[in-house]
């Protein structure tokens, strides 16, 4: 009987060759694989997967989550694309459901770009105050609403390159706008997406705008927004920063980070969060 071996072999400098095998015992392959030389001081990591393998595996991960979050969407309440734009600065370092909840008393008091230039500062940080760093926020968000009046005749603009001039918005605001109110296409890099991004092996960047590139270059340009969606709702509801529910997620099997957490899918099942608007 031929017995075929198959040799997968790769980066070498050298061909691969077959040399008799001396000693052999019955039954046993009667030759060895002799490894070219490689490079001195080369390292050959085979542990990596190939690109082809990467991008395969980060889109199955994707449609696996959103088979699991078919509701997924941004937890900022909003009807324009002001509104969002406010709401997003609001939200940093404190949760979407805080923002939602002070968002209708500042709406309702001041409506517009226009009002909100003009009001009352004192009024605008009682109104967030409890979403933190009130008056940072409320120094952001009166000088952005006469930025946009002063220069965009009161309407947000529809392009990264003119959101990000604003005052409080940097690349990640202005995805979340452009996504959710324009249909433009953005990868949102928040706390959430860049962990996950990393436990996932698709990049190793902490830098927002570096793993907002190694991300993009993985998926196709329609799927930004979504996939933002699909890695936040995950973030927040399974793969938590400390303690993620490894035995529980939809995508364990296939994840190269699985057991940082529990894998046992009863202890999982307890770090589960289900707080919608967490």
């Amino acid at each position: 009987m031929t017995r075929v071996v198959q040799l997968t072999v790769s980066r070498m400098s050298g061909p691969v060759s077959l040399v008799p095998r001396r000693g052999t015992k019955v039954g046993a392959p009667s030759y060895a694989v002799r490894m070219p030389a490689t490079t001195t001081g080369a390292v050959i990591d085979d542990s990596a997967p190939s690109r082809t393998a990467l991008v395969r595996r980060a889109r199955r991960i994707d449609r696996i989550l959103a088979q699991a979050y078919p509701e997924a969407k941004s937890e900022l309440d909003f009807d324009s694309p002001w509104q969002l734009l406010v709401v997003t600065v609001l939200s940093a370092q404190t949760t979407d459901k805080r923002v939602n909840a002070v968002s209708l008393t500042l709406f309702a008091r001041y409506p517009g770009p226009l009002e909100l230039a003009e009001a009352d500062r004192e009024d605008v940080e009682q109104i967030i105050e409890s979403t933190g760093f009130f008056r940072a926020k409320t120094q952001s968000i009166i000088e952005l609403a006469a930025a946009v009046l002063e220069r965009f005749d009161g309407q947000v603009p529809g392009r990264l390159e003119d959101l990000v001039t604003l005052p409080g918005v940097g690349r990640k605001t202005a995805n979340v706008v452009l996504g959710n109110a324009f249909g433009v296409p953005g990868i949102t890099v928040d706390t959430h997406v860049g962990r996950l991004a990393r436990r996932f092996g698709w990049t190793t960047h902490t830098d927002p705008v570096k793993a907002e590139h190694d991300i993009g270059a993985l998926f196709p340009k329609r799927d930004w927004t979504m996939l933002s969606h699909h890695l936040i709702w995950h973030g927040r509801r399974c793969c938590h920063a400390r303690g993620p529910a490894c035995g529980a997620c939809p995508v364990g099997r296939i994840c190269p980070s699985y057991g940082e957490g529990p894998t046992d899918p009863v202890a999982a099942a307890k770090l589960l969060r289900d707080e919608g608007r967490a």
